[in-house]
């Protein structure tokens, strides 16, 4: 029986060398679950993700729960104030256990000025036009030909275009 020979030719995968240190770097920080650092936006959902981010799990003395502290800018915390119990649902389904029982909101960074500063992407605006099926418009156009009215016409086309452009593009 032939010996089979390795297929990676001696090169190993980025996550094997990496992980002992990305695993030691969040746990500094308190991160017993990377996870949370690594899949924010699908953890706490991409219009939270977008104003803030973790940067630190503190625990307690007592071990009764930890504190998540998320930064944010100014203007998006008190949007975040009202979300706290929801960030802190979804952050403790990814633990599986109740682990974070506080969400603490900051405005500036913890580490200093130079080391934490906010960079969170804005939310790109979707400039392509949706594309139409040239059947629906005239299934649309021919639904709404017998109305006499010119100015209600005009608007259910609107709305008949708005529908359409919903359907194709959620």
């Amino acid at each position: 029986m032939a010996q089979r020979r390795a297929s990676t030719k001696g090169f190993k995968r980025t996550s094997s060398l990496l992980g002992d240190r990305i695993r030691t770097a969040s746990e500094s920080r308190g991160f017993a679950q990377s996870r949370l650092l690594t899949h924010w936006a699908e953890i706490a959902g991409p219009s939270v993700a977008e104003i803030a981010r973790p940067v630190e799990v503190s625990y307690t003395r007592g071990g009764m729960g930890a504190t998540l502290t998320l930064l944010t800018t100014g203007a998006q915390a008190t949007m975040l104030e009202m979300q706290k119990e929801q960030i802190r649902a979804k952050v403790n389904a990814v633990y599986g256990y109740n682990a974070i029982a506080r969400v603490r909101i900051t405005q500036t960074a913890p580490t200093g000025f130079a080391e934490g500063q906010v960079a969170f992407a804005a939310r790109k605006a979707d400039t392509a036009p949706a594309r139409l099926d040239p059947k629906d418009v005239a299934q649309a156009l021919q639904t709404v030909a017998p109305v006499a009215d010119d100015g209600l016409r005009q608007a259910l086309e609107r709305l008949g275009t708005n529908i359409l452009t919903r359907k194709t593009h959620p």
